[in-house]
């Protein structure tokens, strides 16, 4: 008997001695593969925003890249940009700008899935036909419409005044109370087919039984929608507006090909701010604080979209 538990007792002790290495080497080997990644949000994120930051306290000129010297200069710059009656009027601007083409690119996107929702002939080849202004670049879209808009010679007031809608033509670009208007537009034409793609693989993915069931139950059209469509394709419609926000609230390509800011800078955003600060007046200082501005409201966004994603992902929809 004695023999027998001492025989046995090597084997125990064997199999229950601890296995101390491999859960450090198995820690290593994860951060070995996240370090690439890692390294790539310090070097390519990480140091342009803190460096922005230092800039935005420091008295930054052209000379600065030739002498290496740049004072700090405490909040100067700060108080500058917001005491600066054009930046109030940019962070209105952009809200407006913003606000109106999310809701102007939504409604509309989402109206174009449901309707491609249900298949009809040739309805593959009109879908990409409207993914075109997606495609093409943003610059090359804005100079267009410039054209089209041309209160002289463009093809929208040509077309209106041969309806005898507007008889002098339309100042879509050269008024301070329509050029806003007119670039929202323009940019809810471009931001249509991205809306349009991602909300029509969204439905796609809602079972078509759900739908019978509804009909079934007397629901009608829009009750389905309401009840069935618009819960289960949430989680899209965040990521959609969440994208979107980010695209547009910092949008300058499109402004400055379509108004250059103006008229009397009637068109001005954070966005181009930034650049009439830092590229054209050469004050990189201020230009920083204006970035840092865009940087904190799209951070602010970001977290939104995160916490909406838990909150949809621990109730389990």
């Amino acid at each position: 008997m004695t023999t027998a538990v001492s025989a046995a007792a090597p084997v125990k002790s064997a199999a229950a001695a601890p296995k101390g290495p491999r859960p450090n080497r198995h820690s290593a080997l994860r951060w070995l593969f996240v370090l690439p990644a890692l390294l790539y949000m310090a070097l390519f994120f990480g140091y342009p925003l803190v460096r922005n930051i230092v800039m935005s306290f420091q008295h930054y000129t052209p000379t600065t890249y030739f002498t290496g010297e740049a004072p700090f200069n405490g909040l100067d710059n700060w108080r500058a940009v917001f005491s600066n009656e054009l930046f109030a009027d940019s962070l209105w601007h952009t809200a407006v700008f913003t606000v109106g083409s999310l809701i102007g690119q939504f409604t509309i996107g989402l109206a174009l899935a449901v309707f491609f929702s249900r298949r009809f002939r040739l309805s593959g080849l009109v879908r990409a036909v409207l993914l075109l202004p997606w495609l093409v670049p943003m610059v090359v879209s804005a100079v267009v419409w410039r054209r089209v808009l041309d209160q002289d010679h463009g093809v929208l007031n040509t077309a209106l005044r041969a309806i005898g809608l507007a008889d002098d033509g339309v100042p879509w670009l050269s008024s301070p109370g329509v050029a806003l208007l007119s670039a929202i537009l323009v940019n809810i034409w471009i931001g249509i087919p991205f809306n349009m793609v991602i909300l029509y693989g969204g439905l796609q993915e809602i079972p078509r039984q759900l739908y019978e069931a509804a009909s079934l139950d007397g629901a009608s059209p829009w009750r389905a929608f309401r009840s069935v469509t618009l819960p289960l394709l949430r989680p899209v419609i965040t990521v959609v507006l969440v994208l979107g926000f980010m695209s547009t609230v910092k949008i300058l390509d499109l402004i400055l090909a379509l108004t250059s800011g103006g008229p009397a800078d009637a068109t001005q955003t954070l966005g181009t701010v930034t650049y009439q600060l830092s590229f054209l007046q050469l004050d990189f200082g201020q230009g920083a604080v204006v970035g840092n501005v865009l940087i904190l409201i799209s951070a602010v966004f970001a977290v939104l979209y995160l916490r909406a994603n838990r909150s949809d992902f621990g109730t389990g929809k």
